[in-house]
């Protein structure tokens, strides 16, 4: 099943954030870590004149949440979180007033924050917005993808890692992710950031 980026947040043995690449259009790009982020780029710059959404910071660290994204929305979602806004208005004000992705297919933007003890997700597609918020359980995640299986269902599934390397590889290629077609790259937060890049044989974490 292809169901395109894919937004994970939850609890293995510390709370995590993980995001993962998967694309058919698009699959030369990398995640990359600096500072207290990590940005997805693409491997060719000339590729950013075919595309606009390909390049973006798709995690940040915040005092009060960790952002992920699949997209420019995790730049203002963060900047929120640092003011002190609470995690799920972060997500339905930036969601709303962002919108969909417009390319060709319409993309919905998708979204997580992590606290320490609560998880939340939103999506907003071409019909509206939904957010999620839920307590961390041990061993467990809810995810929201872009194409297939985009909608807010509450349910959890089973996430295990140990690190942050670990979750990145996890989403990747673990548990039901295995299942998800054309993975391309993936990174993760779990008290410090992991990014793993198989077709460049790269994995990376920085504390």
């Amino acid at each position: 099943m292809y169901v395109g980026r894919i937004v994970a947040v939850g609890k293995a043995n510390r709370p995590f954030v993980a995001y993962r690449v998967s694309s058919r259009s698009f699959p030369n790009r990398v995640a990359r870590i600096s500072d207290a982020m990590i940005s997805i780029q693409p491997i060719d710059p000339e590729d950013m004149k075919k595309n606009p959404y390909i390049a973006y910071n798709c995690l940040r660290v915040s005092k009060n949440g960790v952002v992920v994204s699949n997209g420019t929305h995790t730049d203002p979602i963060f900047e929120k979180l640092e003011t002190g806004v609470q995690p799920d208005v972060a997500l339905q004000e930036v969601l709303t007033e962002m919108g969909y992705e417009h390319d060709e297919f319409n993309t919905p933007r998708i979204a997580g924050i992590v606290s320490e003890n609560h998880g939340f997700l939103g999506i907003v597609r071409v019909d509206g917005v939904e957010i999620e918020s839920f307590g961390l359980e041990e061993n467990s995640c809810h995810f929201i993808c872009t194409y297939e299986m985009n909608r807010i269902d509450g349910k959890s599934h089973t996430f295990v890692a140990s690190s942050a390397a670990e979750a990145a590889r996890y989403i990747f290629d673990g548990g039901i992710f295995k299942n998800f077609e054309n993975s391309v790259c993936s990174a993760a937060w779990m008290g410090e950031l992991a990014a793993y890049n198989p077709e460049i044989g790269d994995s990376s974490q920085h504390l």
